[in-house]
C-alpha cells in the first residue's frame, strides 16, 4: 500500500493542486515551452517530447508510489500554472521531497508558491506525520533557494557533483529541510505571511 493514498487534492485561497492527470499535459506542455523555468534544471523539460515523457512517468510513477505528482491551478482564473510533486518518498524513514516544482513565470515572486508549500508541507507533516520533508535545487539558482528558504526551510549544506547536467557539466546541489518538531513555528511563520 502506497503511503499517500490517491486521490488528493489541496486547496487553499489562491492555488489548488489536483493529482496530475494526462487532461492537464496540453496546458503543462506550453507553460513548460518558457526556457527560463529551465535555467538551472538538471534535467530539462525544453521541449514538448521531454515534457510529455516527463508528465507521463510521474503518472506512472504515482502508481507504484514512487511519486506524488500534482497540477497547479490558479483558483481565480482556474488556469493551469505549473507542477509540484513529492517524491523521493521513503515511508520507513518517515521522509519525503517536495521537487520537481515548476511554475508559469508570471506566477514567480507573487506568493502562489509559498501558498503551495503551505498546502504540502502541511500535508506531510499533519496527514502523512512525516518526520522529515526536504527540498534541494542547484547550487546557483538563487532565485528557487530564496523561495525555498522563504518557505521556512533550514539549509544543510552542498552536495558537490551530486548529479551530471543535460548538458554534461556536474551540478552542486543546496540540501533544505523542515523536520517535525520545526514544523508548527514554520506553519505559523508561512500563515502569518501569507496573511500579509
Amino acid at each position: 500500500m502506497n503511503w499517500i493514498e490517491h486521490p488528493v487534492t489541496l486547496e487553499g485561497k489562491r492555488v489548488k493542486l489536483v493529482p496530475l492527470d494526462s487532461e492537464h499535459f496540453p496546458a503543462l506542455v506550453a507553460v513548460a515551452r518558457n526556457e527560463r523555468i529551465w535555467e538551472f534544471v538538471s534535467a530539462k523539460c525544453d521541449t514538448d517530447d521531454k515534457t510529455m515523457n516527463f508528465l507521463r512517468s510521474a503518472v506512472l510513477k504515482r502508481g507504484t508510489g514512487e511519486q506524488y505528482p500534482f497540477t497547479v491551478f490558479d483558483k481565480v482564473t482556474n488556469k493551469v500554472i505549473g507542477h509540484s510533486m513529492f517524491h523521493n518518498i521513503v515511508q520507513v524513514h518517515s521522509k519525503l521531497e517536495i521537487g520537481w516544482t515548476w511554475y508559469d513565470p508570471a506566477y514567480w515572486r507573487t506568493g502562489y508558491n509559498r501558498e503551495c508549500k503551505l498546502l504540502l508541507f502541511s500535508f506531510a507533516f499533519e496527514k502523512l506525520h512525516a518526520g522529515r520533508v526536504q527540498l534541494q535545487t542547484d547550487e546557483k539558482n538563487l532565485r528557487s533557494r530564496t523561495a525555498i528558504e522563504g518557505a521556512g526551510a533550514s539549509f544543510e549544506g552542498i552536495i558537490r557533483h551530486d548529479r551530471i547536467k543535460d548538458d554534461g557539466t556536474y551540478r552542486d546541489t543546496a540540501m533544505y529541510s523542515i523536520i517535525n518538531t520545526e514544523w508548527p513555528d514554520v506553519k505559523g511563520r508561512l500563515v502569518e505571511d501569507l496573511a500579509r
